[in-house]
Parts: C-alpha cells; sequence; structure tokens
C-alpha cells in the first residue's frame, strides 16, 4: 500500500522553510564579504599583489650602479632614471642572437592567430553542441569535455612527431605553434562558450527558425552579437596563457630567431645576462606589459563574461 503523496500546499511550505532557514546564513556571508573589514582586507592584498612588479618596473629604467647597489624602494634616496637598458635589450643585437625586438615580434604573430583560430574554431563547435542536434553530441561533447584532463606534456611528442612526417613537415615553423597551441586550447574553450551559447533562450531560437534563418544566418546573427562578453573573455583567457607560454614554444618553434617568442629567449636571457640586473628588469617588464594592457583595455568585457549567465530573465 503505497504512501499518500501530502497536498502541493504543505510540500510548498516546506521548501519555503527551508529556503528561509537557509536565508539568513547566506545573507550573514554576504554580509561578511562586503563588510568594510572585508573590503580593506582586499585593498591590502591587492597592494601587495602590486609591489613586486611596481619595482620591477621602476628598476627597469634605473642605471646599472644604482640596481647593483641599491633596492628600487631607495628611489628617492638614490634618484636616476635611464632608458639605455630598454634600448639595450630591444635594439642592440648579439653576437649569437637578435635584440628582444624580434622575439617580441614572434610572440604577436603566435598569439594573435592562435587565439582567433581558437575563438572561430570553439565558437563553431559550441553552436553545433548547443542547437544542432545530430546522433552522438551528447557523447563527443563528453569526450570534448574529458580532453581538459589530458596532462598537455603526453601530446608533445606524438604531435612532434606528427609534425616532422615528410608529407607534413611542419615542425619549428609559425604553423606548428599555431595547431599545438590551437588543440590544447579548444577543449576549454569549447565547453566555456557552449555553457554560454547553450543559455540563449529558446524563444529566440525558434523565432528566428520560424523566420527562415539559416544556421548560419542564426549563427551571425543572434549568437555572435549576444556572445560578445563570453568571446572577451576567452580571449583574454587564450591571449594570455599563449604569449606567457614556454613549453610548447620550447618544443615546437625550433628555438631560432625567425620563430622563438618572447618566453624563449627570456629563459635564455636570464643564463646569457644573469649578472646584468638592469637588463634582466627590463626585459620581464616588457614581457608583462603586453598581457597587461590586454588585460586592462578589456576589463569591462572579462566582467561581464564572469557575470554572464547567473540570472535569467
Amino acid at each position: 500500500m503505497s504512501t499518500p503523496t501530502p497536498p502541493r500546499t504543505e510540500v510548498d511550505a516546506d521548501l519555503g522553510g527551508i529556503a528561509a532557514a537557509e536565508e539568513p546564513k547566506a545573507k550573514r556571508v554576504k554580509q561578511r564579504l562586503t563588510s568594510r573589514g572585508a573590503t580593506a582586507a582586499a585593498i591590502v592584498i591587492a597592494i601587495l599583489w602590486t609591489i613586486p612588479t611596481f619595482g620591477l618596473a621602476i628598476s627597469s629604467f634605473r642605471p646599472e650602479r644604482e640596481v647593483k647597489t641599491t633596492g628600487w624602494w631607495t628611489i628617492f634616496e638614490n634618484w636616476g632614471w635611464t632608458l639605455d637598458n630598454y634600448n639595450t635589450i630591444l635594439f642592440e643585437s648579439g653576437a649569437s642572437s637578435a635584440s628582444l625586438g624580434s622575439y617580441f615580434v614572434n610572440s604577436f604573430v603566435i598569439t594573435i592567430p592562435t587565439t582567433i583560430f581558437v575563438l572561430a574554431l570553439a565558437l563553431m563547435a559550441a553552436y553545433a553542441f548547443a542547437w544542432i542536434p545530430f546522433k552522438g553530441a551528447s557523447w563527443l561533447f563528453v569526450m570534448v569535455f574529458a580532453l581538459q584532463i589530458v596532462p598537455l606534456q603526453m601530446a608533445l611528442i606524438p604531435l612532434l612527431k606528427i609534425f616532422n612526417y615528410d608529407w607534413i613537415d611542419i615542425s619549428g615553423t609559425f604553423a606548428a605553434v599555431w595547431v599545438a597551441h590551437t588543440i590544447f586550447g579548444l577543449p576549454l574553450a569549447i565547453f566555456l562558450l557552449h555553457n554560454f551559447i547553450s543559455e540563449i533562450p529558446r524563444d529566440v531560437m525558434e523565432a528566428a527558425k520560424v523566420d527562415g534563418s539559416s544556421h548560419t544566418q542564426t549563427f551571425t546573427r543572434i549568437v555572435l552579437p549576444l556572445s560578445v562578453p563570453a568571446i572577451a573573455s576567452l580571449a583574454i583567457f587564450q591571449f594570455l596563457w599563449v604569449w606567457n607560454d614556454l613549453l610548447v614554444a620550447l618544443v615546437f618553434s625550433g628555438g631560432t630567431v625567425k620563430t622563438a617568442p618572447l618566453t624563449q629567449r627570456l629563459a635564455e636571457f636570464a643564463g646569457d645576462r644573469g649578472s646584468d640586473w638592469q637588463l634582466l628588469t627590463a626585459a620581464a617588464f616588457v614581457s608583462i606589459i603586453v598581457p597587461l594592457i590586454v588585460f586592462f583595455s578589456l576589463q569591462r568585457y572579462f566582467v561581464r563574461g564572469l557575470l554572464a549567465g547567473s540570472t535569467k530573465g
């Protein structure tokens, strides 16, 4: 004999009581996170986090003698500024290597196309998984999601062997680095964009279908404009990851002046110029200035991307 189901009003009352009991806890947590003490702690942490970068910037503009004999925090006691450090690393070539400026350009040639490739392919795949029903879509999406946990190091040697085949032979070129970074970046990009695109109201997509829009028209006229915050957020992540990468560059670029990025030259520069602290600080600051510009210029889109999909209505 089955147990009688309680009336709907009683179930709603029980759920309402649970929600009412949890609400004060959530409210207390919110108050603590937004209190003056929490705000002050966040400001202190941000300042402490910024101090090393600030010191790096100051040291990069100081003469060699001042860098080697005094700390950057004594700048007001030991006043001195110079652009010679940047002139040396960016424009002066050594006997065995080019100037840092050549590697700086290589980093742009590697990072910008890779970011575009990842965004373009991930957007199309995410749209297909979200709004184009086909056989095996769920299992294929699970496989793409599972690729995120595969260690990147496991794929380096097999992928390098593929690039060295006679009928491919792209090892040591920009194309090899582009393909490698695109492959490694796609699983996470597809997953994140799918979560955003799938939250587009079904009424909007069905209205476009009723109006006779093809998948291409729906993708370009509806999905892309609505996905700008998510695209910008992912673009920041992908750009910073590729710009700061060293491992993939070491394996696939060949280490030549024509293809090696800035990070690879910085690793070599630390060994070549281990005692030239004034040049090391300038080189390090050059390597981080572009990511800082990209992040702060797209910060508003980054915040929108983080908040997108958190609320409905």
